[in-house]
């Protein structure tokens, strides 16, 4: 009974975690914007060129598109190829979510984040920088790789939870909600 009470606890501070920290980097589109236009208006308009502010835009899109993964897996965003999925019930699609996050999300996030560990680590150690003189973080970049893996395995966990609850009973099914191909 204690775990049935906690899981929705759980599954509602694992999902508003993901949503802060989805909603949070969103806002960082408009600076990545502002930032490319002003790079354009200072190279063909004033005939200026800053390699740390292209270098910057990059950053920003690795942020958003690395640390918006797990939102995007919380909204169901990602790519799905649901031929059968939409024409299933609430228990079927469960049930594929539930063993897709098992079998697919879980081992292949592990897989890079362990794979990708030393890739990390080497760049910390000799504190990457930028070969040709724009920002010196590259080994802030690089772990992007490692906080996108675990804010997806925090949403996994979500994603089992919730889809044990609609397997219970316990929760309302999810409806897909993609536009319907006729």
């Amino acid at each position: 009974m204690q775990t049935a009470n906690r899981d929705p606890v759980l599954l509602a501070w694992l999902d508003g975690f993901t949503e802060v920290v989805g909603r949070s980097i969103a806002w960082l589109v408009i600076v990545m914007m502002a930032v490319q236009f002003a790079i354009v208006v200072m190279r063909y308009v004033f005939a200026l060129h800053s390699i740390a502010m292209q270098e910057s835009v990059m950053y920003m899109h690795a942020v958003v598109f690395m640390l918006g993964a797990a939102w995007t897996l919380r909204h169901d965003g990602h790519v799905r190829v649901d031929i059968f999925y939409r024409k299933l019930s609430a228990r079927g699609r469960a049930w594929i979510d539930l063993l897709g996050t098992l079998f697919l999300l879980f081992p292949v996030t592990l897989f890079i984040a362990v794979s990708s560990f030393g890739y990390v680590k080497s760049s910390w150690a000799i504190l990457e920088r930028s070969p040709d003189g724009g920002i010196p973080g590259v080994f802030l970049l690089k772990s992007l790789i490692l906080v996108m893996m675990a804010l997806l395995l925090l949403q996994g966990v979500a994603q089992v939870l919730r889809q044990v609850l609609i397997l219970r009973g316990k929760a309302p099914g999810n409806t897909p909600d993609h536009d319907e191909v006729i």
